[in-house]
């Protein structure tokens, strides 16, 4: 697989700008007060499917073969890869499939089935969704759209970074999540093409950590599969992002699932924004480093806003008992 550069990331800021608005980029005084510094958030959750991966949908699709859309796509998704593939499928007439997992989320399923995709319900987790997806891929012709291992995917996600140092090109430090990795891989291509300078941090939850052990190992791995975040969750990971981020990320950080539900609800509260997990998972890490972070101008990717009502009740009543106000 071809690994984009920050040329290919200019030539996907071409290609969506047509299909999706800039999203806000905003700093809030109780963030900053929160974190210690001046902070800014980048609401990829008020893109038209809430979450980051619609960049990527639009820059692929848009790209397809003339065979490619007569056979139509599949993917597999826990639920912001799936939307963004039926949306941007929809605008360019093509026909997708999405696999999710039994229990997945009910209304980024809704959402996707709205917007006219038909999906394929397989397994408990994300990986073994995936492998059923490959095989009616494989079966049947679809293009497979991989959630990682895309280069157009990467190259679109990455021109949300480009558009946060077009707006604040002061930026020091960057923390993106990561499940699969194609954010952070945009991240870090754009990031360091612009200002070498700038650190990223990946952010993942402790309980699905295998992005951040192939990282640490330099090697593909599997851990087990547990976080709540969905967008966080998986339990292999995905080689084209990690030859990236191997090459390019500054820092990984692993935190527990009740640090993430915490950052939620501070979302809520002093950014005044539903966020999903994986969208506040850059915020716990923020407050984690804010003794390091002081004097600096943070970026945080709030990758999306997806989250299910039973995930913000476990927010609400994690907060309850007191973890929300241990700063």
């Amino acid at each position: 697989m071809k690994i984009p550069r920050f040329q290919d990331v200019l030539l996907a800021k071409r290609q969506i700008r047509a299909h999706l608005p800039r999203t806000p980029f905003h700093s809030y005084p109780a963030i900053n007060h929160l974190v210690g510094t001046e902070v800014f958030i980048k609401h990829e959750n008020y893109q038209p499917v809430g979450a980051f991966k619609v960049r990527g949908g639009i820059n692929l699709i848009s790209q397809l073969s003339l065979q490619e859309r007569e056979r139509g796509v599949i993917g597999a998704s826990t639920g912001n890869h799936g939307q963004s593939i039926a949306f941007a499928a929809r605008k360019f007439g093509v026909k997708a499939r999405i696999v999710v997992p039994e229990k997945a989320n009910p209304g980024k399923v809704a959402a996707m089935q709205g917007m006219g995709a038909e999906v394929i319900f397989h397994g408990c987790t994300f990986d073994e969704a995936r492998l059923h997806c490959e095989a009616l891929a494989q079966e049947n012709g679809y293009r497979y759209i991989h959630s990682g291992d895309e280069p157009l995917l990467i190259a679109g996600v990455g021109t949300e970074v480009l558009e946060m140092l077009e707006e604040r090109p002061d930026l020091q430090v960057i923390f993106v999540p990561i499940g699969g990795g194609s954010g952070a891989a945009g991240a870090c291509i754009v990031a360091h093409a612009i200002d070498p300078r700038i650190r990223v941090i990946g952010v993942q939850s402790e309980a699905s950590p295998a992005a951040y052990l192939s990282w640490r190992q330099r090697k593909l791995v599997e851990a087990p599969n547990r976080t709540f975040a969905e967008g966080l969750a998986t339990g292999t990971a995905f080689s084209l992002p990690q030859v990236i981020l191997w090459e390019q990320l500054d820092d990984f950080m692993l935190l527990p699932d009740e640090e993430i539900m915490r950052a939620m609800v501070w979302m809520i509260e002093r950014a005044h924004t539903l966020a999903e997990a994986a969208g506040s998972a850059p915020l716990a890490a923020a407050y984690r480093l804010r003794e390091e972070l002081k004097g600096t101008k943070v970026g945080l990717i709030c990758s999306g806003g997806n989250t299910s009502l039973e995930h913000l009740k476990q927010a609400l009543s994690t907060a309850d008992s007191g973890l929300r106000n241990a700063e």
